[in-house]
């Protein structure tokens, strides 16, 4: 006979449990054969996990054997586990599921035939399973949220949750399934420390939001010192004046918050000073959302593309060995840079661009139409490649849907594309690559491509990718460069390329930085983790 002794878990929660064990369990199952009981236990099992295939394989596979509602200590243990971690679900910034809890601590109570039994087994694995997936690759499904997140998250397989939980210690083994990188940690200790600050009242009064220079004095400087003091930028002090301590901690903040570091509190940098510390808490908490459907294994080494920071990174064992500025695409439907991951096999030098279709028939068809010569560097070329005599076609007979050529621009300085492409092919095709408009790197913004990653030193970026195959990658990337010929060059090892949206990130010295939310995604994954139930909450007593 099975039964449920009770378990290490809140009074209210123990007392349910402990009246189950009391109530009569086995009362349904006297009356019939222990071979009749089995099978019935089976039944309600194999009837229950039939929505999940997953649940349904495991039990299958193990010919239906219990996990949770055997009479055994270790029964006990998962059950206490599993009920404890959904209670706990909050300081992941995930939704309250104290309800289901509630609900199955309920089941459990009133358990009291075979089939019964068998329900709350199935109902325990569903609910592990449940969250396991939640907490391990994300609550939100990102393509429901943005057409541009086409992020696909990590696979998981219910089987393993089950087994994982059947086969090794309980309370390990849950608090194994949450994301093991460092960032998500430093997230976490981020969120507490943000309730804590709420709780003690956050960073005081804000600025006036007007400009504030070195130099200045009076009450509206005071403030900001004040609020400048509070966010652990600067030593308390009794000056009125925009001193050099205040423009210091000036350009600390403008370092960690994306903004120019030139040390005047421009309306930007003020706008960023007086977010108050629950915008910061929503910034972490959808952070460690899309941390968790980032893929557990990013590449020994990787290149990290981080869109609301407008930089590349490449990152080898998890430390940053080369960093760029870099270029997205423009805030517009149709134009906004998607996030997601691939594998970097080549580059190209002295690329050809050739050009979308979309732009080909949005900006250039309309452009022929009127001058037959507009956009003359670029060539016209049919379906077989060759390029078009212009003055021979007339263009104002074609419509986007009906143009029959296509448009490609060679390799020159002058090129869309520059003199460098990086490709990881994809559907969307987006890759990284060089720009003739250097000018764009200096805007604190970068949100000017048609959805490519423009970077700001591509040689630099290509010699440290040719450094594992190549004594001097530099001389030999400028042997292909000088020869003028479009050349394809096949990367050895190729590395996995990670284009996230993070407006909240953690540094590798530990501290807290913010960046706007320049697509406006972040406002979207926060109000549908807000719908599902997540509130800020405070840390109490």
């Amino acid at each position: 006979m099975m039964c449920f002794p009770h378990l290490s878990l809140s009074p209210k929660l123990r007392a349910g449990v402990f009246a189950l064990a009391l109530g009569g369990l086995g009362a349904g199952m006297t009356s019939l054969p222990a071979q009749a009981q089995v099978t019935a236990f089976k039944q309600a099992i194999a009837e229950a996990a039939s929505v999940d295939d997953g649940v349904a394989a495991f039990y299958r596979e193990n010919d239906y054997q219990p996990i949770w509602t055997g009479a055994g200590e270790k029964d006990r243990a998962r059950r206490s586990a599993l009920l404890a971690a959904l209670s706990n679900l909050t300081v992941h910034g995930l939704p309250d599921r104290s309800v289901e809890v509630a609900r199955l601590t309920e089941q459990m109570q009133n358990a009291r035939t075979t089939r019964d039994i068998g329900m709350v087994e199935v109902a325990l694995s569903r609910a592990l399973v449940e969250y396991a997936n939640d907490i391990q690759t994300g609550f939100l499904v990102p393509s429901q949220i943005d057409d541009g997140m086409v992020r696909v998250k990590p696979e998981t397989s219910s089987n393993a949750f089950l087994t994982g939980m059947r086969d090794g210690q309980p309370t390990a083994f849950m608090r194994s399934l949450a994301p093991k990188s460092s960032q998500y940690r430093a997230l976490m200790k981020e969120k507490l420390r943000l309730e804590a600050l709420i709780q003690e009242g956050g960073w005081g009064p804000t600025v006036a939001n007007r400009k504030l220079e070195p130099g200045q004095s009076g009450p509206d400087v005071v403030a900001l010192r004040n609020r400048l003091t509070s966010m652990g930028y600067m030593q308390r002090s009794a000056t009125m004046n925009y001193d050099g301590a205040v423009e210091a901690a000036v350009q600390r903040f403008q370092a960690e918050h994306g903004l120019e570091a030139d040390g005047v509190a421009g309306k930007g940098t003020i706008a960023e000073v007086n977010k108050p510390v629950q915008a910061r808490l929503k910034s972490v908490i959808v952070a460690m959302e899309r941390e968790r459907w980032l893929p557990t294994k990013r590449g020994e080494r990787h290149v990290l593309v981080n869109q609301t920071d407008f930089t590349a990174k490449i990152v080898d064992h998890g430390n940053i060995t080369f960093e760029t500025r870099s270029v997205i695409g423009k805030n517009q439907s149709d134009r906004r840079s998607p996030e997601f991951s691939d594998v970097m096999e080549h580059m190209v030098i002295n690329p050809s661009w050739y050009v979308p279709r979309s732009i080909v028939t949005k900006e250039y068809l309309p452009q022929l139409k009127s001058n037959p010569n507009a956009v003359g560097h670029i060539e016209i070329t049919d379906s077989r490649g060759r390029q078009v005599d212009r003055s021979a076609v007339d263009f104002t007979q074609f419509t986007a849907r009906s143009f029959p050529f296509a448009m490609r621009q060679p390799p020159s300085r002058r090129n869309a594309l520059g003199l460098v492409k990086f490709m990881f092919p994809n559907k969307y095709n987006i890759y990284l690559h060089d720009t003739p408009a250097k000018n764009l790197f200096s805007r604190e913004v970068r949100a000017y491509s048609h959805g490519c990653i423009r970077l700001a030193q591509p040689f630099e970026f290509a010699y440290a990718l040719l450094a594992r195959q190549s004594e001097d990658p530099k001389a030999f990337f400028h042997r292909v460069l000088n020869s003028g010929k479009e050349t394809k060059v096949e990367l050895e090892q190729n590395v996995p390329v990670h284009i996230i949206y993070r407006t909240a990130i953690v540094s590798s010295k530990g501290r807290p930085e913010f960046r706007r939310d320049v697509y406006g995604r972040d406002a979207k994954v926060w109000a549908a983790l807000e719908r599902a139930g997540v509130v800020l909450t405070s840390v109490q007593g």
